[in-house]
């Protein structure tokens, strides 16, 4: 059985993760405009499309279903999974629904506020869109007819099977004010094993699902903009999240925050934090003095990217920043180094 600090620890890794994916969207948003954030969002989604979605479809129990209810129960059980509540409707074998009500996930708190429609439907395109041609069926095609960044009550649309194969410009269609999924009865909708699940393993599941935002951020980011780019625009936001969230997380931890002692009780207090979430990530850690020591990093195993070096100091920036909210007296010394035998990484916490 895990302990509350361990169950603390797992949902740190989602709502910093969860906080991560949404920060580096609207980071890019104010910083390199709205068409850059809707590219980044396509891309991220097309590549999570890819490696996912079969896989999952199988995983699920789906691929003997119709294509439409087989593509709106997988939204549907996936999305659950990774804690997100999502409706499901089956109309008929050509039809299906799934919603997705608020509060939106990706766009936690405010954040609403500032996504705009174009990358709420780049979503759309590089996953929804796109589940016909996995499926060999052209002609299943998502239409959308509600969005929660619009100020409507979730979003929300439906798989449909036409009649003949669908234009790339068809694969998603919007169609605001034309239709809305049916009433649902949230008792009745579709139940997986894991609603009889303890918390401490649908913990584990959300926080899977949640480092699988970090492993498609990762690559995609590097693609799109260059390893040097990357690093600049995930880095300032990964900081930001850190320091924006560690008395959050400390706190669910039963661990200080805002300590500014700057010695090495507080040293020790912020390596714990440390340590306990990136074993909750599933990464092999352990503390030696005011050490914080990582055998590999397990998050990035497989990737391919162009510069593993730019995306680790990326990511780290996650944990100065917690630091620097936990204690601005600290200092952290991070060393770390990529060769034959893997990562050699550890964080030095000291009073500066």
């Amino acid at each position: 059985m895990a302990t509350p600090a361990e169950l603390a620890a797992c949902r740190a890794v989602g709502t910093l993760y969860n906080a991560l994916m949404t920060a580096l969207v609207l980071g890019l948003v104010t910083r390199r405009g709205e068409e850059a954030a809707r590219e980044y969002v396509f891309r991220h989604f097309r590549h999570q499309h890819l490696e996912k979605f079969l896989p999952g479809l199988h995983k699920l129990g789906l691929a003997e279903q119709p294509p439409a209810p087989a593509c709106a129960l997988y939204h549907y059980h996936s999305n659950a999974l990774g804690g997100v509540k999502t409706g499901y409707h089956r109309e008929s074998d050509r039809k299906a629904w799934v919603r997705y009500p608020p509060p939106r996930w990706i766009w936690r708190g405010a954040a609403i506020a500032a996504a705009p429609h174009s990358v709420s439907a780049a979503m759309l395109h590089g996953w929804h869109g796109r589940n016909g041609q996995s499926l060999g069926k052209p002609n299943l095609g998502f239409v959308c007819t509600g969005m929660t960044v619009d100020g409507m009550p979730g979003l929300e649309g439906y798989y449909f099977e036409y009649d003949r194969p669908l234009a790339e410009n068809e694969r998603v269609r919007f169609a605001y004010g034309q239709e809305e999924m049916p009433r649902i009865d949230w008792a009745a909708q579709p139940k997986l094993e894991m609603a009889s699940w303890p918390e401490e393993r649908r913990l584990k599941v959300f926080r899977a699902y949640a480092v699988e935002y970090l492993r498609t951020m990762l690559p995609t980011l590097q693609q799109q903009l260059g390893a040097d780019d990357a690093q600049k625009e995930l880095g300032r936001v990964a900081r930001l999240v850190g320091l924006q969230f560690h008395e959050e997380t400390a706190h669910d931890m039963d661990l200080p925050t805002d300590v500014e002692r700057g010695d090495l009780q507080s040293a020790r207090a912020f390596a714990r934090w440390l340590s306990n979430v990136l074993k909750a990530q599933g990464e092999e850690v352990e503390i030696r003095g005011q050490d914080v020591v990582m055998n590999g990093w397990r998050a990035v195993r497989e990737l391919k990217l162009a510069d593993p070096l730019k995306a680790f100091d990326a990511w780290n920036e996650l944990w100065l920043g917690a630091a620097a909210a936990h204690d601005r007296f600290l200092a952290v010394h991070t060393t770390r180094s990529l060769g034959d035998s893997g990562w050699s990484i550890a964080w030095r916490i000291a009073p500066r």
